[in-house]
């Protein structure tokens, strides 16, 4: 089965939205904190919604072009910045990440039921949001700027009190985009075809 077939033209229309989500993120300037290497941005809230409004698999892949028009020159993070040499600095583990926090968002989002909870969706962004991507970003610091894990760890830290403000938001507009826009999410289309129905 090839990617074409995988995916529907309007699959990839749902991605191409998200790669502009987050190339529309990347116009809020970056913050480095106390001197940081590592900057805060707003993007890591476009990887939750990605993962929370179309699901793991476009949500991914929505990451993938996004560090794809990155690397190839494009300046579509924050600050400006693109090009393969942002892939060698101390940020280049939440990069990576990006797509696998995306995925894993929508992976429990499409597992939370037919109707979108902003409670379980608070929690998936969490998850996949911060918890799996603080991983890749540990080990991408650890990697870049030859520091230790009790060292990383606390260079990150910095980051939580944001990072949970923006995994709120993110569950509050995707609620609200799934009231707007049933459907989105293919697990849940695919569950709600299998339920019985009332005679």
């Amino acid at each position: 089965m090839t990617a074409a077939r995988r995916f529907s033209s309007r699959d990839l229309a749902l991605v191409a939205v998200f790669v502009g989500v987050m190339a529309a993120l990347g116009l809020v300037p970056a913050f480095y904190p106390f001197g940081e290497a590592v900057p805060i941005t707003a993007q890591s809230m476009g990887v939750m919604l990605a993962g929370a409004v179309i699901g793991a698999k476009r949500g991914a892949l929505a990451m993938v072009v996004f560090l794809v028009l990155v690397a190839v020159g494009l300046p579509l993070l924050s600050g400006g910045r693109g090009g393969l040499g942002v892939f060698a600095t101390p940020s280049v583990g939440f990069l990576i990440g990006f797509p696998v926090a995306a995925f894993v968002v929508g992976l429990l989002t499409e597992r939370g039921g037919p109707a979108y909870d902003v409670t379980r969706g608070f929690g998936a962004n969490v998850v996949g949001g911060i918890a799996v991507l603080y991983v890749f970003g540990i080990l991408g610091i650890m990697a870049v700027a030859e520091v230790d894990l009790t060292a990383a760890v606390t260079s990150v830290a910095v980051f939580v009190p944001g990072d949970l403000a923006k995994a709120a938001v993110a569950a509050v507009v995707a609620r609200g985009v799934h009231a707007g826009y049933p459907g989105l999410l293919t697990g849940r289309r695919r569950r709600d075809r299998k339920q019985p129905t009332a005679v």
